[in-house]
């Protein structure tokens, strides 16, 4: 009896058609255009975001029960966690010891010693906790300074605010993310792909 209540509660925590977000589903956004210029083409555009979110999803699997259980308690999708572990730090594999080479962010998602002390080992739950409820203030934040977007916009701020730290955020349609618009689409983008994979 105690096993086979130990595996039910064990196949829901790891269930990949579970969704359980408080901020929308992130395959139903549309599926954003990313452009290239000539001095980002070597790494933008839909073809080189999926072919490195393929190679992300290796590495994101040994972190896949921690990622569950922290989406799980911040109601996010953990698809998105996954996302931005990709496009910070390939899942850690441009860190050194869990710093990027300036030293100056740290962990799968980048949190920047400038706006808050990193504890915790670098991929630990722990961390990965912190920096996602970093990510639900940034989505909550943009939530009350702009009720009336609509959801979706809501979530591309919050993915920006995460990211930059902006204190304002006044422009929708330019991201200020990046100069060329490109790092909330790339976010997402991989977040589709991972949620089409089990996430």
């Amino acid at each position: 009896m105690i096993p086979a209540l130990l595996l039910l509660g064990l196949s829901a925590l790891v269930a990949p058609s579970m969704t359980y977000s408080c901020y929308g589903d992130i395959s139903a956004l549309p599926a954003p255009t990313m452009s290239c210029t000539a001095v980002r083409a070597p790494d933008c555009g839909y073809a080189i975001v999926r072919k490195t979110a393929e190679a992300d999803l290796v590495r994101l699997r040994r972190y896949e029960v921690p990622i569950r259980r922290v989406a799980r308690n911040l109601c996010l999708d953990p698809a998105l966690i996954g996302a931005i572990m990709s496009q910070e730090s390939r899942v850690g594999l441009l860190l050194n010891n869990g710093w990027d080479q300036g030293r100056q962010k740290y962990g799968l998602m980048q949190i920047s010693r400038q706006l808050q002390q990193p504890y915790a080992v670098w991929d630990s739950e722990e961390h990965i906790n912190q920096c996602s409820t970093i990510l639900v203030l940034s989505i909550n934040e943009v939530r009350t300074r702009h009720p009336t977007w609509t959801w979706d916009r809501q979530l591309r701020g919050g993915i920006c605010t995460y990211h930059a730290r902006m204190g304002n955020l006044q422009v929708y349609e330019e991201d200020p993310c990046s100069r060329d618009n490109n790092y909330v689409n790339s976010v997402i983008r991989r977040a589709q792909y991972f949620k089409r994979n089990g996430f």
